[in-house]
């Protein structure tokens, strides 16, 4: 059984995305955790090197499985097996997965990382999924992790068939639905918009701007999603795994406590910021054409994430407000 002293090594897949950047400046700060991420680009985010120095980067290609195998040899002059994966990596666009189906399932089924794992040949790591609310099919509200997935859309078909697989293949695993998550920026900005960013920008023009009322969700504080995935790695011992049989089989709904809409969503911002309210005016979603169906409630009951990990996640507006407060200050 390894002793109290060893060292715990996590790999973040997709670690130059939003959660992921955010999930390395936690676990930077955390006593005996050695980390490692893998970017998709020709080289990882020169600020997040810089800021973040004892993290290594290893480039990796998720739907072929190129460059695990070097992670494996290359990581501190040992042969390299991490304790703890985080999968952050996704297509998680729908209506770019509606467009290319075959990229959506290649990118979000994570089957070269499944196999990389398994070539190991024991029981020693843990892999966290990032899974979605959009794989529940919207007619309801509050979710339970029991409920059947019926999704609407392309990006949740591919995200039941990563759960499917991670399921049927491995023996230690922690997926992890998540809504919306939200938060400050990250340490090198991320290309995509930003939900409370962007709303703070349109609102703060004074000019009238239109938001979808009839679709809900549960949005998530990024801090939260992180304190979720370092709550689970923390306590994850693959000795025991190994010596008494015991297994980590966790699926989880990781939403905020709030059901809101994108009105409700913008009325907040406003709130915090002072905005006329006059100026949100509500739409239905249904007036709009995305390119690819969106389920209308997905709001989610985290009762077993309180109840397994303790973690009670923060109001959304409380979440607002931290968000646009680290906005300013930077």
């Amino acid at each position: 059984m390894a002793g109290k002293e060893e060292r715990k090594r996590v790999l973040v897949v997709g670690g130059s995305g939003y959660l992921g950047q955010h999930l390395l400046a936690a676990s930077s700060t955390v006593d005996r955790l050695d980390v490692a991420f893998t970017h998709h680009s020709p080289a990882p985010p020169q600020p997040l090197l810089e800021t973040l120095p004892s993290v290594r980067a290893f480039r990796a290609d998720l739907r072929s499985g190129d460059g695990f195998e070097a992670i494996s040899a290359s990581f501190g002059q040992v042969m390299f097996q991490p304790h703890v994966v985080v999968n952050c990596a996704a297509m998680s666009v729908p209506r770019a997965c509606e467009l290319d189906p075959p990229a959506a399932m290649a990118t979000n089924v994570p089957s070269s990382l499944v196999n990389w794992l398994l070539s190991f040949g024991n029981e020693d790591s843990l892999l966290i999924q990032l899974s979605t609310d959009q794989v529940y099919e919207g007619v309801k509200s509050f979710y339970k992790e029991e409920d059947e997935t019926m999704p609407v859309n392309m990006y949740g078909k591919s995200k039941v068939a990563a759960e499917k697989l991670i399921v049927e293949k491995c023996s230690n695993y922690a997926i992890l639905r998540s809504s919306i998550i939200y938060g400050p920026q990250t340490i090198s900005p991320v290309a995509k918009s930003l939900p409370i960013q962007w709303m703070d920008g349109v609102l703060s023009q004074g000019q009238q701007v239109e938001f979808f009322s009839d679709e809900f969700r549960c949005p998530v504080y990024v801090k939260d999603m992180v304190d979720v995935i370092l709550s689970l790695t923390k306590t994850w011992f693959p000795a025991h795994a190994s010596d008494d049989g015991k297994k980590v089989q966790v699926l989880l709904n990781v939403g905020g406590p709030d059901r809101v809409s994108r009105l409700q969503m913008a009325e907040s911002v406003a709130v915090v910021r002072g905005y006329n309210p006059s100026i949100i005016k509500s739409v239905s979603a249904s007036s709009v054409n995305r390119g690819v169906a969106s389920p209308p409630d997905i709001s989610m009951d985290i009762t077993k994430l309180t109840q397994i990990l303790g973690i009670k996640p923060i109001s959304f507006q409380d979440g607002v407000r931290s968000t646009l407060d680290a906005e300013d200050s930077t």
